[in-house]
């Protein structure tokens, strides 16, 4: 549902909770669509293309929230729902034992926003997106030594309309474009796999295009194959250059995650913990070295979580988290804003479907590049002994995001300033803050690249969400190496 129609239930859904005794009502009208294409060898696995719609709406009374959801969006339909929210709120104000929740202050706003796109991908004929997919297939089997080749094409478009009580009026249009492929090589009674996962974005089949899935094809299946005959890793400290290939999820992980303030206010633990970064600490925690800055880019296009408006009705924005070394900003949605005396929240509260209650999730927080012109060439050549790390792999992070341990999807070392061969079975692990203070070089801004993940998990019931993690390769020193098991 779109349009006039859509504006009409949202306005019908918020003024019914209004003259049902909501303090506070927004509505959402939500359609999803979902294209998979997965191919394998020389066929195509799986083609999936779905659709949802429905209308959400949550509101407060007596402090506390209430949420009802419904796909059939006639108008008696939307009147009960609104009604059926409303007695949440109440059921769940009577049992309330913390304080109200307050919402920081936001101006209504009316608007509408798209993800700038030149070319539709749901418009794309599937015969041009298969052919695409086997004809890079054909040309990593072709690779000796390698026996299966996978890849996958992934579209996903979000139509919403928001209204609240306070006047706002929002309609946002949000396309993603994914892909990516896989070789595995076989032999010597093991398997290695490699892969090339261009960064997904918000943006149209032109983020595929722009990816020469067919160009990195045979590169692809070398690699595969020869990351089956390398050489284990070594163990110990070892000074690691990693890709933003790589990198975005340790940022994901270790700092993303760290910095949602329902998180560190406790709010949020039932999946994956709270966080050591606590409010006291904000303004004072050493984070990381000097070098180190971490940006949420929440107005910047096509990044995976710049989607104009949350689902609070609150601008999205470019704000600090950790500046030079120093920890001195979180994530925010309206309800938790207040609890570190920001005036206004940061936007960061999405659902991630018409029938979930939205949530604070995790922004595009990204490593800024350093200041000083440094190609990943010079850090290499600069660089006398270590290892470079490429793509994302297995990992695993404590309950209070400190102690970490991250693995890959390819390792080349660095001898004299050169890449000296592939090796194999590699983890490293360490500590947030210190593994983010051994950082003593960040590339420039040439080298910065929007990598991130459509797959994150957060809540009870668990929601998925994207957001980008962007980054320059980067190089850690004396980090723990030792071999994957």
């Amino acid at each position: 549902m779109w349009g006039d129609q859509a504006k009409e239930a949202v306005k019908a859904a918020t003024e019914t909770a209004r003259r049902a005794g909501a303090d506070y009502a927004d509505a959402r009208v939500v359609t999803i669509r979902n294209q998979h294409i997965l191919a394998e060898d020389r066929r195509i696995e799986r083609i999936s293309d779905g659709e949802s719609c429905g209308l959400g709406v949550r509101v407060l009374f007596g402090g506390a929230w209430g949420f009802a959801a419904v796909s059939d969006l006639v108008p008696a339909s939307i009147e009960l729902v609104a009604r059926q929210a409303v007695a949440v709120a109440r059921a769940s104000a009577s049992l309330r034992k913390g304080p109200p929740v307050r919402l920081a202050d936001e101006p209504p706003h009316r608007d509408r926003h798209a993800t700038p796109r030149e070319a539709d991908p749901f418009e794309v004929p599937i015969e041009r997106k298969v052919d695409l997919l086997l004809s890079v297939h054909e040309t990593m089997l072709q690779v000796a030594g390698v026996s299966k080749a996978n890849s996958f094409l992934r579209f996903r478009r979000e139509t919403k309309t928001f209204a609240n009580t306070e006047g706002s009026l929002l309609e946002v249009d949000i396309l993603t474009s994914a892909c990516g492929i896989r070789a595995t090589a076989v032999g010597t009674g093991d398997a290695q796999m490699r892969k090339y996962e261009p960064p997904p974005l918000n943006g149209g089949y032109e983020v595929v295009e722009r990816a020469n899935l067919a160009g990195h094809a045979r590169r692809v299946g070398a690699e595969a194959v020869e990351k089956l005959h390398a050489p284990v890793c070594p163990e110990g400290p070892t000074d690691l250059i990693l890709l933003p290939s790589h990198l975005f999820l340790t940022i994901h992980e270790s700092v993303g995650h760290a910095t949602e303030l329902d998180r560190v206010l406790g709010m949020e633990e039932s999946l994956s913990g709270g966080s050591f970064a606590t409010l006291d600490r904000l303004g004072t925690l050493r984070y990381g070295s000097p070098l180190v800055n971490f940006r949420a880019l929440n107005a910047q296009p096509g990044l995976l979580a710049s989607t104009g408006y949350d689902d609070d009705g609150v601008t999205c924005q470019d704000w600090d988290i950790v500046r030079d070394g120093i920890l001195v900003g979180y994530s925010t949605n309206r309800e938790t804003a207040p609890a570190m005396g920001a005036l206004r929240s940061c936007g960061s509260c999405h659902a991630d479907s018409w029938d979930r209650i939205p949530i604070l999730r995790m922004p595009n927080v990204c490593l800024m590049p350093g200041r000083e012109r440094l190609s990943l060439a010079d850090l290499i050549a600069e660089t006398r002994e270590g290892i470079l790390i490429d793509g994302d792999g297995s990992f695993s992070i404590d309950q209070k995001r400190l102690n970490f341990q991250f693995g890959g999807d390819a390792f080349w070392l660095i001898h004299n300033g050169k890449l000296s061969g592939m090796v194999r079975d590699l983890t490293y692990q360490a500590i947030t803050p210190e593994f983010w203070n051994s950082c003593d070089a960040i590339c420039d801004e040439t080298e910065w690249q929007p990598y991130g993940t459509q797959n994150c998990g957060k809540g009870d019931p668990m929601q998925i969400y994207q957001m980008t993690q962007g980054s320059a390769p980067a190089r850690f020193r004396k980090v723990n190496v030792r071999r994957a098991e």
